[in-house]
Parts: C-alpha cells; sequence; structure tokens
C-alpha cells in the first residue's frame, strides 16, 4: 500500500521555512544596521575633528577677546573692525601652519616608532601592516585645512555681529553675547559628531570663551588707563 507525506507535515514544513527566512531576513537587517554603526571610526574621526574645535573655538575667542580688548580703550567701531579683520587673517594663517607642522612632526615620529617596531627587513608581511598602519595615522593637510577653515568660521561671528553697530555698549553686548552662542553651538555640535556628553561640553566651551574674554578686557582696559 502506499504511503504519501501527510498533510500536516506539509503545513508544518512550509511554515518551518517561512519562519526561517524570516529570521534569516532581520538576522541580516540586525547585521546590516550593526555594520553601519560599527563602521563609524570615531578615532579617526577624533583626528580632523580636533583640528577643527581648535580652530573654531580659537577663531571665536581670540578675535572676540581682541575685539573686546580693544573695544576696551577705543570707542570707534573701526578700529575693533580692523583689529578683529587683522585677527582673523593673521590666526587663520597660523592655526594653518602651526597644525601642519605640528601633525607633520607627530607623524614622521610614529611612522619611525612603527618602523622599529616591526622588523622590516622581514618584507612583504610587514609591508602590508605597515600600510594600514599609515592610515590610522593623522593627516597633515586635512588638519591643516580643518584648522584653517574652522578658525576663518569662528573669527566671522564676532566680526560680523559688531559691523553694523554704532553704538558702544551694544557693540559690545552683542559681541559678547554672539560669540556665547557661538560657543554653544559648537559645544553642541563636537559633543553629536563625537557621540559625548552635550552639556559638559557647552560648559567647557562657554567658561574657556568667557574667562578668555574677561582677562583680555580686564587687563586692556587697566593698561589704558596707565597710558
Amino acid at each position: 500500500m502506499a504511503t504519501g507525506t501527510p498533510c500536516g507535515s506539509v503545513q508544518l514544513n512550509h511554515v518551518g521555512e517561512v519562519l526561517s527566512n524570516s529570521e534569516k531576513k532581520i538576522d541580516q537587517k540586525q547585521t546590516l544596521v550593526t555594520e553601519d554603526y560599527t563602521s563609524i571610526d570615531y578615532l579617526q574621526r577624533a583626528q580632523w575633528l580636533r583640528a577643527a574645535v581648535l580652530g573654531a573655538n580659537d577663531g571665536l575667542v581670540s578675535v572676540s577677546s581682541l575685539m573686546i580688548g580693544v573695544g576696551a580703550v577705543k570707542k570707534d567701531s573701526k578700529a575693533m573692525l580692523v583689529a578683529g579683520f587683522a585677527g582673523l587673517v593673521a590666526g587663520a594663517c597660523g592655526m594653518a601652519i602651526g597644525e601642519f607642522v605640528a601633525v607633520n612632526t607627530q607623524y614622521e615620529v610614529e611612522i619611525g616608532q612603527i618602523k622599529r617596531d616591526m622588523d622590516m627587513s622581514v618584507g612583504g608581511e610587514n609591508d602590508l601592516e605597515m600600510e594600514k598602519e599609515k592610515r590610522t595615522l593623522p593627516n597633515p593637510l586635512q588638519a591643516t585645512l580643518a584648522s584653517a577653515v574652522s578658525f576663518s568660521i569662528g573669527a566671522l561671528v564676532p566680526l560680523l555681529s559688531a559691523s553694523f553697530i554704532e553704538n558702544y555698549r551694544i557693540r559690545l553686548i552683542v559681541v559678547v553675547a554672539m560669540t556665547s552662542f557661538a560657543l554653544g553651538v559648537f559645544g553642541m555640535v563636537v559633543a553629536q559628531l563625537g557621540k559625548t556628553h552635550q552639556i559638559k561640553s557647552c560648559v567647557r566651551f562657554l567658561l574657556g570663551g568667557w574667562i578668555a574674554m574677561a582677562i583680555t578686557f580686564g587687563l586692556t582696559k587697566l593698561l589704558g588707563e596707565k597710558f
């Protein structure tokens, strides 16, 4: 007597296949999400982020402090704007050159250390490892560009905010207010890019900027009264 596959067994097998395919799709989606998340190299990002943060913060704080310092002894808006523009150009060039020299030096030191750690006489395999190590090292040109551009962007905030204000007191208040706002924004952006605490980042930026502006204004005011 011929026997066939029970209908219930066929249905169970079919259901099992459907469930198995569904699980595979879910696993694939989870894998893709995990790969997308872990594919972000935050250490690599930190290399240019450091230069950009340093440049933006330096441009914003130094130029605003310079303008406020000049404003402490001269109420003329032209003097503040000329000082701010000179600070922007000089600072951007100085940051770019300094960053290029510093990162190049760091790159050469790390390459030398890697060569000493690896026995280069072996050849082949070490050459491949050397190329992988080079990819993780800081890029001098990238750091230079990030530093110069971010410095200029930061410096433009106090410079533009004071350009169309004639009243002396209002001009100083606006520069301080816009600088404080920009410092808070920079802090949030940096925290978002680096996946760090936003409030702590904003507080660090704000406190540093306020201290720099206060010291510059106070010392320049004191010096101006003596001469």
